[in-house]
């Protein structure tokens, strides 16, 4: 069932053209993931499908009631039911006082209570923790509308959508499948741009080389020998005529070939960023961070107890956790050196904070990197260049940027400081995919301590060697990558519940037990239909738990 339907849709900002869409159908079963750079125009496109924004030419019509979730509007209604709120652990009104992923949430739970038969979303999973993106996938899972999303979480990608939109220079592509899928369409691509190439510069250097010999045999003409009489004199030379002017025509039809050729532009390669550190500034230390006996408390909110941890050199440590257990405060601790934290001497620590606050707002992107940079221009220009800033970009000032190109310029600035230590809190909230991965392939290439903070699955599994969690007041240390982890909590929880069936399956065994003879055996008092019904349902619930075994 078609749900909306968009054509010839133009916008401008400025004298700028943002967005050009001949087209777009969006129906009943369609999941799709809208994909491109920052400042590519995925937030003013979702705002133009809903109506929220008037595009400067063309049409939207929406056939039936949607929900759009936003990360930087209130919702419009402020109360959910008991039951909405239970699912998705929130307040049943909306407050201001909650926490951004709490705040996510509740638009969620509202969006899905209305019972919209297209819900927006923009950015859903920033701000929110691993367990709350993990709900709101299993709730979106059950949801039977459509659905339109922007996100930068790739496993969220790959898990919801069907289809995935990528905007580029202003235009809309739709691939079938998801995020995975989409990937492997455009690295088929880029192979058959590179082919088509291939081919192109094959046989233009083919024909031109036709041309070369052409002209070569044209020179090679021989000229009328003066021991010839006039008549066959004029005969050699009639003949010589002829044949040139045939090669020389077969010069220009190749010539011509050559024009006709449609032209295949070679496809652009991507410069890697590796980055040449100096053993000069490498710490030597075996532990970098640790802390023992930590106590923290707000109030009456218990943060840290008994707590300890330690970091090991070269050692790339994810902070992981949910909202509110304590991520923020040790980073913070850590950047503060708060006693009983000690931090390795000679430690040259790299702080990306949410804030940015290390960027000047009214200098230009390549004064900002540079202020600080112990490395050459171009090389910051290279990786600015990967970051999607390239040529005259370089000279913006920072105040014209967006969030996620502020994300970005930080980034840089931060990689290319006189640094042996990195704590990054967050970094890859509201960074294009392109530019994520960009900052991915950079860390691991980084050989120096990290400690970073994030609830992008894919960029902890990619990045980390080491998982950090806080729970029950304590820190925990897991020497592993991410998906070991998992691996390790899964078996844990599975061993936990083989525990909890076995004390079950005992106690379920001696009240069988107990059963059978009181119906071998009955009394007055015992209701023997009862005791029976009561037998069968212990059996099958021993065979139950017997599975978990």
């Amino acid at each position: 069932m078609l749900l909306l339907e968009a054509k010839n849709i133009k916008k401008y900002f400025g004298d700028r053209l943002i967005l050009d869409v001949e087209g777009l159908n969006i129906y009943s079963e369609d999941r799709i993931g809208i994909v491109g750079v920052n400042g590519a125009g995925k937030t003013t496109l979702i705002n133009i499908l809903c109506k929220k924004l008037e595009p400067d030419e063309g049409w939207v019509k929406l056939y039936g009631n949607y929900s759009y979730i936003s990360q930087l509007d209130d919702p419009d209604y402020k109360h959910i039911s008991d039951e909405m709120a239970s699912k998705f652990g929130v307040p049943t009104s909306w407050n201001a006082y909650m926490s951004g992923g709490e705040k996510t949430r509740f638009k969620l739970a509202l969006a899905l209570e209305t019972q919209s038969v297209l819900v927006f979303a923009d950015e859903p999973t920033s701000n929110v923790d691993m367990e709350g993106i993990e709900l709101m996938e299993k709730r979106f899972e059950e949801y039977k509308g459509a659905l339109l999303l922007i996100s930068h979480d790739r496993d969220f990608l790959d898990k919801l959508c069907n289809k995935i939109l990528e905007i580029e220079h202003g235009k809309i592509k739709m691939y079938n499948g998801n995020f995975s899928d989409y990937v492997a369409q455009k690295k088929q691509e880029v192979e058959r741009a590179q082919f088509e190439y291939e081919e192109y510069v094959k046989e233009k250097k083919r024909l031109q080389e036709v041309i070369i010999e052409t002209k070569q045999k044209v020179r090679s003409i021989r000229k009328t020998p003066k021991r010839m009489g006039n008549s066959e004199a004029r005969l050699h030379k009639m003949g010589n005529q002829k044949a040139k002017a045939n090669l020389e025509r077969a010069i220009k039809n190749v010539e011509k070939r050559i024009e006709h050729l449609e032209v295949k532009e070679k496809p652009k390669e991507q410069e890697s960023i590796k980055l040449d550190l100096s053993d000069n500034n490498k710490l030597h230390n075996k532990i970098i961070i640790n802390g023992k006996n930590i106590h923290k408390a707000f109030g009456d909110k218990i943060i840290f107890q008994n707590a300890e941890f330690s970091i090991y050199n070269n050692e790339k440590v994810a902070l992981i956790g949910s909202n509110g257990c304590g991520k923020t405060t040790l980073i913070k601790m850590i950047m503060d050196r708060e006693d009983p934290i000690k931090i390795a001497q000679g430690a040259k620590i790299g702080y990306f904070s949410q804030d940015m606050s290390i960027l000047n707002e009214h200098s230009s992107i390549i004064e900002n990197v540079m202020e600080s940079s112990i490395y050459p221009e171009n090389f910051a220009r290279t990786l600015l260049a990967r970051l999607l800033f390239k040529r005259d970009d370089v000279y913006k000032k920072v105040n014209v940027l967006s969030g996620g190109e502020r994300v970005k310029v930080s980034f840089a600035k931060i990689i290319l400081m006189d640094i042996n230590l990195l704590i990054l809190d967050e970094p890859t909230n509201y960074m294009d995919i392109h530019s994520l991965e960009v900052v991915e392939n950079a860390l691991k290439e980084y050989d120096r301590t990290i400690l970073f903070v994030s609830h992008d699955r894919r960029f902890v599994g990619s990045v980390a060697n080491c998982i950090m969690t806080i729970e029950d007041h304590k820190i925990n240390m897991f020497k592993g990558t991410y998906k070991e982890y998992l691996s390790r909590k899964k078996l844990k929880r599975e061993n936990n519940e083989k525990e909890v069936a076995q004390k079950q399956i005992l106690i379920l065994q001696n009240r069988l037990t107990e059963i059978i003879g009181r119906l071998s055996m009955p009394s007055k008092k015992d209701n023997v239909e009862a005791l029976d019904k009561e037998y069968y349902e212990i059996l099958s619930r021993l065979k139950e738990l017997k599975k978990l075994l």
